[in-house]
């Protein structure tokens, strides 16, 4: 099977639980790591599937590498390779498929209750409809493009996530870490000091959750990433 190519847009925000996931499968990866300014590749032939991943920027951010990721999403859609996109990663997906990207009415950052809705799309994904605690860190919000089905919402993010075919897009991150969430409290301690707000989680909250959510994460990105590798291009 060709590789599965990882977009990293900053050295803290990598594919986590995902590349142990795909270890897991024997799956190959190929991290293409903008922080390092790596080249993006010119066609997507050479993947299984695409997979984007956060980072602090914004899609509308006048960055040269955003309009070639754009492309490349749209190029994987038209040629049915699954794309995957966590958080930046889902708002890249959004965008490139004709959605809009704002600021969300507030921050959310730290656990919080995802709710899984009652439609086909989403059971397809995540069976019946339920709720689960995911880690969340955003500014930002995207619409549902046309020919999406919205699947999660949140209370303080109604679009927490679509899905097209064999596509799915996250605003949540469900790729997470223990290592990963220690890295972003600390990177990140000044922006939840000035984001007080019912959806943001002070640095010591985080810790005491992560150890009774993670596991428990992880067991959700496990039914989602064993879907989505189902459509892989073989």
């Amino acid at each position: 099977m060709k590789p599965v190519a990882i977009f990293r847009h900053l050295p803290t925000e990598g594919p986590g639980y995902f590349a142990t996931f795909l270890e897991r499968h024997s799956i190959n990866s190929e991290l293409i790591a903008i922080d390092r300014k790596d080249a993006l590749p010119n066609s997507i032939n050479g993947y299984a599937g695409l997979v984007f991943m956060g980072g602090p920027m914004s899609v509308n951010d006048p960055l040269p590498w955003i309009a070639q990721e754009l492309a490349l999403i749209r190029a994987a859609i038209t040629a049915d390779i699954p794309v995957l996109g966590h958080c930046l990663g889902g708002q890249l997906m959004a965008k490139a498929l004709g959605g809009v990207v704002t600021g969300n009415a507030v921050k959310e950052i730290g656990w919080g209750e995802v709710q899984v809705l009652d439609n086909d799309a989403a059971c397809n994904w995540f069976g019946a409809p339920h709720n689960f605690t995911s880690f969340h860190w955003h500014g930002e919000t995207f619409s549902i493009p046309a020919g999406a089905q919205r699947v999660l919402a949140s209370v303080h993010c109604p679009n927490q996530g679509f899905v097209m075919g064999k596509h799915l897009c996250l605003q949540c991150h469900v790729e997470m870490t223990e290592t990963m969430i220690a890295e972003w409290c600390v990177a990140g301690a000044a922006e939840i000091a000035a984001s007080a707000s019912p959806a943001v989680q002070s640095v010591a909250q985080i810790a005491r959750e992560t150890s009774a959510n993670l596991t428990r994460l992880h067991a959700v990105a496990d039914g989602l990433y064993t879907r989505w590798i189902a459509g892989l291009a073989r």
